[in-house]
């Protein structure tokens, strides 16, 4: 009886570990799958907002505008981004953030000359730009 009921329960195991494996792989290909989705949705924004002519105004050392490239991921890459600060003149703008007024960072400057500044939503820019977003 001491055998049946060992085999048993091992049998019990091996089948609650099969399922934890099959439920656990479902989830990480649905994870891959949302997450590759998301990745191509912003690497589409960004080719986007520069298409549209949206420009993404930032300096170096500022961790805001870090962040705001961070969003985008691999579509960081694509961002219509123009650097304000002078290498080794952090207090130094280049001339095209003083001929756009560009004092605070990120500035976001859209085609049809509104601005905002400071971190935005992705859905934000998208709207403000004119272009789909997904996610």
């Amino acid at each position: 009886m001491a055998t049946t009921d060992k085999r048993i329960s091992i049998f019990r195991g091996a089948a609650i570990l099969v399922v934890i494996f099959v439920v656990g792989a479902a989830v990480l290909a649905r994870l891959g799958r949302s997450t590759s989705a998301d990745a191509t949705a912003k690497v589409s924004l960004a080719k986007c907002l520069a298409e549209k002519g949206t420009k993404m105004y930032g300096a170096y050392w500022c961790p805001h505008c870090q962040n705001q490239k961070k969003e985008f991921g691999d579509g960081a890459e694509f961002l219509p981004y123009v650097e304000c600060a002078e290498r080794g003149a952090s207090n130094e703008l280049t001339q095209a953030c003083k001929d756009q007024g560009v004092d605070s960072f990120p500035t976001w400057i859209f085609p049809d000359g509104s601005r905002v500044s400071g971190e935005q939503s992705l859905k934000d820019l998208a709207d403000k730009s004119g272009c789909p977003w997904s996610s």
